[in-house]
């Protein structure tokens, strides 16, 4: 939110005192005098009034996490383990999944409470690259890559899937490079071939990889050059 809107906001200020205040360098964020109306307030940000605290703020938190399978991809679930309930945090409440991995598909999952942060990295637009490691039942052909590259029309949603990569790495395991998360999008694009995927690890999001000692079920924060690679 706009600075100069979060201030109209509160009770105590009209837009002319928002601003004097600003004129008159009296608000600061996280430490910082600001006078710039636009400047940004997040839900994360300390903002101050002379000696006043209008908003204490909060840490913002982001991890990484290596969803095993059997895991659900929610916050709470009457009936299986769901990713939070791997984590020991505090407050893991307030925190939230950036994307989802099906039931029995393992690796990179980010876990945040930046609601921000998290919708650059999920959304179709920002076409954020994911990448995954895929065993299947059946041989793959080398026209599966023209194929994969070419788009899959979902008859469901009424759509052709955005050009996929994939990579052939040996008779029956590939890796594939999508930009969109469609329901069940990798099993029904290999379905198109009468062919069941057996095994489907997610390997990275963007920039983000998974650490390659971080075993399944484990977690640990991200550090800031991977939070603001984002």
């Amino acid at each position: 939110m706009r600075l100069d809107r979060f201030l109209s906001n509160l009770p105590r200020f009209s837009r002319k005192d928002v601003r004097f205040a600003l004129v008159g360098k009296r608000i600061k964020v996280d430490g910082q005098t600001v006078s710039d109306p636009l400047h940004e307030v997040r839900e994360f940000s300390r903002v101050e009034c002379d000696d006043d605290v209008l908003q204490i703020g909060k840490p913002a938190r982001y991890f990484m996490l290596n969803k095993p399978v059997g895991c659900v991809s929610a916050t709470v679930d009457p009936q299986h383990p769901t990713v939070l309930d791997l984590l020991d945090e505090p407050d893991k409440h307030e925190l939230h999944l950036a994307g989802r991995l099906d039931f029995n598909t393992t690796g990179l999952m980010l876990i945040t409470n930046d609601g921000v942060w998290s919708r650059r990295l999920t959304q179709p637009q920002t076409k954020i690259a994911k990448i995954y490691y895929v065993e299947t039942e059946q041989v793959i052909t080398p026209d599966y890559v023209e194929k994969f590259a070419e788009g899959f029309y979902f008859a469901f949603e009424k759509l052709t899937t955005q050009p996929a990569q994939l990579t052939v790495l040996g008779p029956r395991s590939a890796r594939l490079s999508i930009v969109e998360g469609r329901y069940h999008q990798i099993k029904r694009m290999f379905g198109h071939f009468d062919n069941k995927v057996l095994r489907l690890h997610r390997e990275s999001m963007g920039p983000l990889h998974l650490d390659p000692d971080l075993a399944p079920g484990a977690y640990r924060p991200l550090d800031a050059a991977q939070i603001l690679a984002i």
